[in-house]
């Protein structure tokens, strides 16, 4: 994609610390990434639900989601999914900066992507959490049946079975989601996201 020259960065009156001393909360992106069917929607949108509780102000960017609306007109190939997630990265560094604590699920499979993903957001508002589910248990939650398909060649580039998954070599959290119980995952998001 070609840069705009002719587009300037505009400044607002209201600082960061402003929006952030209002709502009492630092803002951040906790960055969700591991496999198809480890648990990364469910895993965002109940700490949404517990944030909410405590009275944190957050919100819950998800992967499909998106792709429904702001990136409905990309596909799965390489180039398609890093725009995908530059997008999403200029929205997550959007609400970080509006004070807001930003929960982004998103398969963002390569090494690349999410070291662009940090670029964009700012290393010190992002904190990776890698969701460590085997593949087989991945394929046996799939209550999408999209391995099935993907193995039936129905779904191309299908992350884990034709497109490959590098999971992340320094991420601040790793859960391991096949037999960590969810309030367990949980406890430990809820001190991250405190942190």
């Amino acid at each position: 994609m070609a840069n705009a020259t002719n587009v300037v960065p505009q400044a607002g009156q209201v600082a960061r610390s402003q929006r952030e001393q209002l709502l009492g909360q630092r803002g951040r992106v906790i960055w969700f990434t591991g496999l198809s069917g480890s648990g990364k929607s469910t895993l965002a949108y109940a700490l949404e639900a517990r944030l909410h509780a405590a009275g944190r102000h957050c919100v819950v960017l998800d992967g499909d989601n998106l792709r429904h609306g702001l990136c409905a007109d990309l596909g799965f190939s390489p180039a398609d999914r890093h725009e995908n997630l530059r997008r999403a990265a200029q929205v997550a560094r959007l609400f970080a900066e509006s004070g807001t604590i930003c929960l982004a699920a998103f398969i963002s499979p390569m090494r690349a992507d999410r070291e662009m993903v940090r670029q964009i957001v700012g290393p010190q508002d992002l904190y990776e959490v890698y969701l460590d589910c085997p593949l087989e248990a991945c394929e046996a939650r799939d209550v999408k049946q999209l391995y099935q398909r993907a193995r039936a060649g129905a779904i191309a580039d299908f992350t884990g079975v034709s497109a490959p998954y590098e999971p992340p070599l320094a991420p601040q959290l790793v859960l391991a989601t096949q037999s960590q119980s969810i309030e367990e995952c949980l406890q430990l998001l809820v001190e991250l996201s405190a942190g």
